[in-house]
C-alpha cells in the first residue's frame, strides 16, 4: 500500500497524535487534521501521574482506562497502526518522541481540565514543533458562547438557549480506513505492566455485567438507547428501577469513545423519525449540561475545590468519619440512599436521580462537605468527569453559579416513594428489605413490629437503623445556612 503524501509534499513526514480523553477513531478532529496534513501518524497515550494533578485517576477510572486502551489498540492494529503507551512526565516523553520520530507537528484534542490545559501549554513550549489543538469533547466552542455583553454565562438555562441558537454541531467524521505509520514505531509499554486493574480482592466484578469500554461498546449503547428508550426518556430517566431508563453513555462520553457530535446528530435524527420531540428535548438538554459543566470548569478552574459562591465557604461542615463510612458503604439505614451507594460500588455508576438524592443526604442531612462527596464519586465512578462531577456537587450544595438553593433539601423517603414506588430499585440493591411491603420499604424504621417480624427483619441486626433523624438533620442544615451563609451574604451586601 502506498504511503499517503502530505500537503507539504513529504511522504515520510510524521505527526504525533497525543490522546487523552478522546479514545476513538471516528469523528476525531485532531486525527483527521493530522491525516490531512501528514503522511505518517504516531498515536500516543501517556499515563502522567504527576503530583501536580490533584485529581489523579480513581480506581474505577483506572479499570475503564485499561479496557478502553486495549480496545483502541486493537482498532488501530486493524488500520495498520499501533498505539504507543508511555508512563511518566508528558513533557519529557513527548519531547523525546518528537526527536526520536522526527515528527514535524503534534496534534491533540482540546481539554477543559485545568491541569491538562496547563500540561498542554508546557508541552507546546517544550517539543519544538507546532502543537495543533482541535475540539473533540464538546458540542460547541466555548469562546463562541458569550452573553450579549461579551461575558460568560453562569446559569445553565441562558447558556443552553445560546447553544441552541448556534449553528448545528458539525456532522460527524467517519473513522479512517487506514492510519499510515512509520516503518519503525517507537517503543511502547505493555498495558498490563501499568497495573490499572484492581488487585485481589477484585472489587470490579460487577463492572463487566454492565460495561463494554471502547468505541464499539459506545456505539452499541447509543444504538440500543435510540432504538428502545429515546421516546420516553423525559419520564423514564427519573425512574432508577427502570434499567432501560437512561442512555448509559456518560462513561463513553467522558473517555471520548464517542463524540457528543455523534450522539447529538444520531439522537436528533432518531427523534425526527420517531416524532419523539419530548425525548429529544430532554436528552439534548443533558448533552448541553455536559457542555455547560466543561464551560464552567474552563472559566472557573477552582471549581472542584472551592465553592463558586464565596459565602458558602463559611458553612461549618462536620467531620463525621463513622457517618461517612456508612454513606460510602450503603449502610445509612435510609433505603434509597443505601441502594444508590451500593449500585455505585457494584457497577461504578449510579442513576442520576439517585446521585442527587445521595448527595443531598450527605451535604444537607449529614452536613458533610460536598468536596468529600465529590472525592468519593471521583474515585468510584467510571464516568468520573472532573467538570460534570464538580458542577453537579456544587449544584446540590447550593454553592455553584447555577445551583439548587441550599434550603431545598431532598427528603429521601419522599424521593424514594416518588421515583421508586414499586421498590424495584431498592429491593435489587438492598435485598435485606425485599420482603417489606411497598408502604414501608422506604422507611422501615416506621414499620410496626408485626410487619418487620413478618418480613423476618430486625433493624440494627439485618439492616441498620437510620444514622440520623431526617427532620433534625434538615433543621441543622437550615440553621447552619441561616447563621453562616445568609448572614455572610447580608454582610457582603451592606
Amino acid at each position: 500500500m502506498a504511503r499517503k503524501t502530505s500537503r507539504s509534499g513529504l511522504p515520510g513526514s510524521v505527526a504525533i497524535l497525543w490522546l487523552r480523553h478522546d479514545l476513538r477513531l471516528s469523528d476525531h478532529r485532531a486525527l483527521a487534521a493530522a491525516l490531512d496534513e501528514f503522511g505518517l501518524i504516531v498515536p500516543v497515550f501517556v499515563l502522567d501521574e504527576s503530583d501536580e494533578n490533584r485529581w489523579a485517576l480513581g480506581g474505577a477510572s483506572r479499570w475503564w482506562l485499561h479496557h478502553s486502551l486495549a480496545a483502541l489498540g486493537a482498532a488501530l492494529r486493524k488500520r495498520q497502526s499501533e498505539l504507543v503507551l508511555r508512563r511518566g512526565d508528558s513533557v519529557s516523553i513527548l519531547r523525546d518522541l518528537v526527536r526520536e520520530t522526527g515528527a514535524a507537528a503534534l496534534f491533540c484534542g482540546e481539554t477543559h481540565e485545568p491541569w491538562l490545559r496547563s500540561l498542554t501549554d508546557a508541552v507546546e513550549k517544550a517539543v519544538g514543533v507546532p502543537v495543533h489543538r482541535r475540539r473533540v469533547s464538546t458540542l460547541f466552542d466555548a469562546e463562541a458562547i458569550r452573553t450579549k455583553s461579551g461575558g460568560q454565562y453562569s446559569v445553565y438555562g441562558p447558556f443552553a438557549r445560546a447553544c441552541r441558537a448556534q449553528p448545528e454541531p458539525e456532522d460527524p467524521l467517519p473513522a479512517p480506513q487506514s492510519i499510515p505509520s512509520p516503518k519503525r514505531m517507537p517503543r511502547s509499554d505493555a498495558l498490563d505492566d501499568w497495573g490499572l486493574l484492581p488487585k485481589k480482592p477484585d472489587w470490579s466484578g460487577g463492572f463487566d455485567t454492565m460495561w463494554t469500554p471502547g468505541e464499539a461498546g459506545a456505539d452499541k449503547k447509543l444504538k440500543s438507547f435510540l432504538k428502545d428508550r429515546l421516546d420516553g426518556y423525559g419520564a423514564s430517566r427519573n425512574v432508577p428501577g427502570d434499567p432501560q431508563g437512561t442512555s448509559m453513555l456518560s462513561p463513553h462520553l467522558h473517555w471520548g469513545e464517542i463524540s457528543p457530535n455523534q450522539v447529538w446528530h444520531a439522537a436528533k435524527q432518531a427523534a425526527d423519525r420517531k416524532k419523539a420531540k419530548s425525548g429529544w428535548d430532554s436528552f439534548s438538554g443533558e448533552l448541553l449540561w455536559h457542555d455547560f459543566s466543561a464551560y464552567l470548569l474552563r472559566y472557573n478552574p477552582e471549581m472542584p475545590e472551592k465553592p463558586l459562591r464565596a459565602a458558602y465557604a463559611k458553612l461549618p461542615w462536620r467531620r463525621d468519619k463513622a457517618g461517612m463510612r456508612a454513606w460510602q458503604q450503603g449502610r445509612t439505614g435510609i433505603p434509597i440512599v443505601d441502594a444508590g451507594m451500593r449500585q455505585l460500588w457494584r457497577h461504578g455508576w449510579m442513576h442520576n436521580r439517585v446521585r442527587m438524592i445521595t448527595a443531598s443526604f450527605l451535604v444537607k442531612h449529614m452536613l458533610v462537605s460536598w468536596q468529600d462527596g465529590e472525592a468519593w464519586f471521583f474515585d468510584t465512578l467510571v464516568d468520573a468527569d472532573l467538570a460534570t462531577n464538580a458542577a453537579s456537587w456544587q449544584w446540590i450544595g447550593g454553592c455553584g453559579t447555577d445551583s439548587q438553593p441550599f434550603f431545598r433539601v431532598f427528603n429521601p423517603v419522599t424521593q424514594g416513594k416518588t421515583h421508586d414506588p414499586d421498590g424495584r430499585y431498592v429491593r435489587h440493591y438492598v435485598p435485606e428489605l425485599k420482603a417489606l411491603p411497598d408502604r414501608w420499604l422506604h422507611c422501615p424504621w416506621q414499620a410496626p413490629q408485626s410487619v418487620l417480624g413478618k418480613a423476618g427483619l430486625v433493624l440494627g441486626r439485618d439492616y441498620p437503623k437510620p444514622i440520623l433523624d431526617l427532620d433534625r438533620g434538615r433543621d441543622r442544615a437550615l440553621d447552619a445556612y441561616r447563621k453562616h451563609v445568609r448572614g455572610a451574604k447580608k454582610g457582603a451586601d451592606a
